[in-house]
């Protein structure tokens, strides 16, 4: 089962760590990262390396697709390149699967139309500017389509995907063997229910930057 991570300079570190810490524990999963070129890549704000073991040219079908998200998917929206070798992986998946504004990605692709999907709360409207319907659940299975909300959801995402691959057995035991148990301080993870300065100080740090 193998298993294609993609990776791209800009992106958002969980948004692949967190699906890959649950999808490498699947049973007979072979987990690559891949970007346009193998190499290092280079994460979100310069502060983490990743190594793309394989180019695009290298990976033709895969079983299962992972697509992250961050600041940079706005500019994939627009690459010909990345946006057509989603296209043609698609064709070959069982599975083909985002995180938070991976989703966009894909849906630049035209995978989404009049799918519903999610993304990060600050993108949600924007999967409609594809023909996508959105819809604020934290996990969407459409078909053979998963998308993520934001960030942390990937975790849920991967083990939904993870009872998919296996069964709910196994998926319970990685859940277990991560200790994936979360109990926040705060309970300020949706946008409905953060308080107001939270939304302010974030609105601050996003002041400039297209998500």
């Amino acid at each position: 089962m193998n298993i294609t991570c993609m990776l791209f300079e800009g992106l958002t570190v969980l948004d692949i760590i967190g699906p890959y810490e649950v999808l490498h524990r699947v049973p007979g999963a072979n987990v690559q990262f891949v970007a346009k070129q193998a190499g290092p890549i280079t994460t979100e704000n310069d502060a983490l390396v990743l190594q793309a073991q394989a180019g695009f040219a290298d990976v033709q079908s895969t079983d299962v697709l992972v697509v992250p998200g961050g600041f940079a998917t706005r500019q994939l929206e627009k690459d010909d390149e990345t946006l057509d070798w989603i296209r043609a992986i698609d064709k070959t998946t069982t599975w083909t699967t985002s995180v938070c504004t991976g989703s966009m990605v894909l849906a630049a692709a035209g995978l989404l139309v009049g799918k519903e999907a999610t993304t990060h709360w600050a993108s949600l409207e924007r999967l409609r500017d594809y023909g996508a319907i959105p819809t604020s659940q934290r996990v969407v299975e459409q078909g053979k389509v998963i998308t993520a909300a934001g960030v942390s959801s990937g975790i849920d995402m991967g083990l939904v995907l993870a009872s998919r691959l296996s069964d709910d057995d196994h998926a319970q035991a990685i859940q277990l063997g991560i200790e994936y148990d979360p109990q926040p301080p705060f309970d300020a993870g949706a946008l409905e229910k953060a308080p107001a300065r939270a939304v302010e100080i974030l609105a601050e740090q996003y002041a400039g930057r297209e998500i």
